[in-house]
């Protein structure tokens, strides 16, 4: 980490509500999560879906954008005032070009955001609103502390009321 952080080139901060780039940016680079949270989300019919969300000590970077140099289907928002350092592209290429310990950096980041996405398709694919709470719950509970519960309620693709009505049921089983 320790070497990522000679490629920070700038810092930015974020109020709550700020977008840090939307749907069709062309962002290419990685930003650091200092302090604050994010929300990452695609259009789905006009509706916000939120797919991930990113907090202290996470890496979030535009990804379709960045891998692929195309426009980005995904929108970042700030969830409260955040701050970030940035990591410009070109750096970072010239950062992983030099050692294969940096390209091996590189790897277990995109691993992580790989089994991330995995784990993200198996929450969406278990029918039952409580299964998906309990796996995220147990996967991330900092989550439950860090994001707005009706941004929580969104990713695991429910209402506020209901993610409310399992959490209360979560409580009292475990009594």
């Amino acid at each position: 980490m320790k070497e990522l952080q000679r490629l920070f080139s700038s810092q930015i901060s974020l109020d709550r509500n700020q977008s840090l780039g939307k749907f069709g940016s062309n962002q290419y680079n990685i930003y650091y999560v200092h302090k604050g949270s994010l929300k990452i989300s695609v259009s789905n019919d006009g509706e916000e879906q939120i797919i991930r969300f990113g907090y202290q000590h996470d890496f979030v970077v535009f990804l379709d954008a960045f891998l692929l140099g195309e426009s980005s289907i995904f929108s970042i928002q700030a969830l409260k005032k955040t701050t970030l350092s940035v990591i410009q592209r070109e750096d970072f290429d010239l950062y992983i070009q030099r050692s294969l310990e940096n390209l091996m950096t590189w790897n277990k980041i995109l691993e992580g955001l790989v089994v991330q996405q995995l784990e993200r398709e198996m929450d969406l694919l278990i029918a039952s609103p409580y299964e998906r709470f309990k796996r995220v719950l147990k996967r991330s509970p900092k989550l439950f502390q860090e994001i707005p519960h009706k941004h929580i309620a969104n990713y695991l693709r429910m209402t506020p009321e209901t993610l409310s009505r399992l959490k209360k049921l979560d409580f009292n089983q475990e009594k």
